[in-house]
């Protein structure tokens, strides 16, 4: 290509891919790419590509021949009625990481890869993009808004911005349009089963065909979590499907939750409203007010959470779900209700409420046939555990979630939620098995790095701990925490300039954050900076007035600028929230700076009570 010879880039490491959505719908781009990548992971290592076997699945839907995997959830196995999770947007993240870690162990350095008509692109695919322009240093990721694509408009599904083809196009007789792309249409295979082939149909002659592809693309989409795309596809289904038909609300099912899960809350509320307006069948209307209950309740922003208009709808889908006639939909869909309602009562901190509905949701799901709706159950299950562990019956809660993985072990966020438990009550090793599990079944997953890192930090394992929030970052470079307790490490490390452009990195996200401002305090008192230290320490004790650690270190400061009785007061509020050897140390040697020796003794005494083979504490007393 001529642009890429006048940029001077590296060679290409496969043709330059035309990335608009409408060719192949999400991962356009990254499907041809991971289509290269296995290649060439299969002629390198046999099991290499088995590593990334649900990056692989999702993004080249029927691969698993080539690719068989270890990890495949049941969700694939069960009818469309029974598969009731929808993955967070941030799976796509997780499966943007996949590609590049594959693309790490295969590609070579000193190459580039060329997109086009990026400004078509899915939201996949430009996730895709920046994950790769971030994490292969060796690699040119080269990116065009113009178009590839031929001038005729037909044979390129649409994705030319030739203004000449497109009056081309529209001049042409309807029936010969029509003909035209029911021709196209059956030319292409199930890789344009979200792009080109729904596309071609809804302007074909064969309406019914295209809601068929449409639906089709709709549950694929849905499944994998690629919710732009199922708000595109699902309103294109609205538009071809009878407002308040079944067909319709399976779409504006679709469509409202996919909304919902981008944040999108008034346009989810108007499906809903839509779908109440035009149908007549009570299931429809009990499952409009679930959802929209849950689009208060679930709120990302807690003050925006009117959770009282959430009770008002989850009652209403309860009382519809409590006279729908065919017992086992009535079983079901009521135990669903209740289950939203126990999260309304969780957030309301009625958390006896909330047990009892899960409690009812749970004998609800026994009148269910046997092997039915496993899903449910184990999402029964797993919040009976989170409630049961909130409460204080932690090995309850465990049974629980041992329960809920052998529904489906392919979950990683049981594990996650097994690995906090177990590391609450002390099992640690069984805590590491568990986060090493959530890493082994799922495509790279910060939390579960970053949940080990935790553990290792804990253990005093810093280079291992820190190496955990190093992956974290190169994952989610916004993941707060981990540059939280990655300054708190390099601060320990001394390695101060690391440091202190985490907590510059961080404070970017939270300019407030307590953690922060804790470590800059640390940061400031050693480079001397006595009055910017003292200004840290206050804004983190704003934020965290029940951090011990903060109150330590202004004490320790204020002892050093020549003010024990004020060091004194801050180190008797941090053993007031948790007793330190090293505290009552600091404390001691204030009380002597203002001649109060039978304290400093206290003091001493029951430092080495805490660490009796402390040297320094055993000095000071003397012994």
């Amino acid at each position: 290509m001529a642009a890429l010879r006048s940029l001077g880039a590296p060679p290409l490491f496969m043709a330059a891919v035309n990335a608009h959505r409408r060719l192949r719908g999400p991962y356009t781009f990254g499907g041809a790419l991971l289509r290269v990548l296995v290649t060439e992971a299969l002629e390198r290592s046999p099991g290499l590509a088995d590593r990334f076997d649900i990056e692989i699945d999702a993004v080249l839907p029927g691969s698993c021949k080539r690719v068989p995997g270890r990890r495949r959830p049941i969700d694939a196995t069960l009818p469309d009625d029974e598969r009731i999770l929808v993955p967070a947007p941030r799976r796509t993240l997780r499966l943007a990481n996949g590609i590049a870690e594959l693309a790490l162990a295969v590609m070579p350095e000193g190459v580039s890869l060329v997109a086009d008509n990026v400004h078509e692109a899915d939201p996949t695919d430009l996730e895709l993009l920046q994950v790769l322009s971030r994490r292969l240093p060796g690699v040119s990721v080269i990116m065009f808004d113009t178009s590839s694509a031929p001038a005729d408009v037909i044979a390129s599904d649409g994705t030319t911005d030739d203004p000449a083809a497109w009056a081309a196009y529209e001049a042409l007789d309807p029936d010969d349009r029509r003909s035209r792309h029911d021709r196209r249409a059956a030319e292409l295979g199930t890789a344009e089963m979200l792009g080109a082939l729904p596309w071609h149909l809804e302007r074909g002659s064969d309406p019914a065909a295209a809601v068929e592809a449409l639906w089709a693309a709709v549950d694929r989409c849905v499944g994998e979590g690629f919710l732009h795309a199922v708000v595109d596809l699902g309103r294109r289904g609205l538009a071809l499907s009878e407002p308040g038909s079944p067909g319709w609300w399976r779409f504006a099912q679709r469509t409202a939750t996919a909304l919902g899960g981008l944040g999108r809350r008034s346009e989810a509320l108007e499906v809903y409203d839509q779908a109440r307006r035009t149908s007549l069948d009570p299931a429809v209307h009990a499952a409009s007010a679930y959802g929209t209950a849950m689009l208060d309740a679930r709120h990302p922003d807690p003050a925006q959470r009117d959770l009282g208009r959430a009770t008002a709808w989850i009652n209403q889908a309860i009382a519809i779900s409590t006279i729908l006639p065919d017992p086992y939909e009535r079983a079901f869909k009521l135990g669903f209700d209740q289950n939203g309602k126990a999260l309304i009562e969780l957030r309301q901190g009625r958390l006896d409420a909330a047990l009892d509905l899960v409690e009812s949701a749970l004998t609800l799901a026994e009148e269910l046939p046997v092997g039915a709706h496993p899903l449910h159950r184990m999402v029964l299950l797993a919040n009976r555990a989170q409630l049961l562990a909130t409460m204080g019956n932690p090995k309850e809660a465990l049974h629980d979630l041992d329960r809920a993985i052998a529904y489906d072990p392919a979950v990683p966020d049981h594990y996650l939620d097994r690995g906090n438990l177990r590391l609450r009550l002390g099992q640690t090793d069984a805590a590491l098995a568990d986060y090493e599990a959530a890493i082994e079944v799922s495509p790279p997953l910060p939390e579960a790095f970053y949940n080990r890192g935790e553990l290792r930090l804990g253990q005093g394992d810093l280079a291992g701990a820190k190496a955990d929030f190093d992956h974290v970052l190169e994952l989610d470079p916004g993941f707060l925490n981990a540059y939280v307790n990655r300054a708190g490490i390099l601060e320990m490390l001394d390695d101060h300039e690391a440091a202190r452009a985490d907590v510059t990195a961080g404070l970017a996200l939270d300019p407030r954050n307590p953690h922060l401002h804790a470590v800059l305090g640390q940061l400031e008192t050693a480079e001397g900076d006595h009055l910017a230290a003292m200004a840290a320490f206050d804004t983190a004790l704003e934020g965290a007035p029940d951090l011990a650690a903060i109150w330590a270190n202004r004490g320790i400061l204020r002892y050093e600028t020549g003010d024990p009785a004020g060091a004194i007061a801050d180190l008797t509020r941090a053993l007031e929230l948790d007793e330190d050897a090293a505290v009552y140390f600091n404390r001691a040697v204030a009380h002597r700076a203002l001649g109060e020796e039978e304290a400093a003794l206290d003091d001493l005494r029951r430092a080495h009570d805490l660490d009796p083979a402390d040297p320094d504490i055993r000095h000071a007393l003397g012994s």
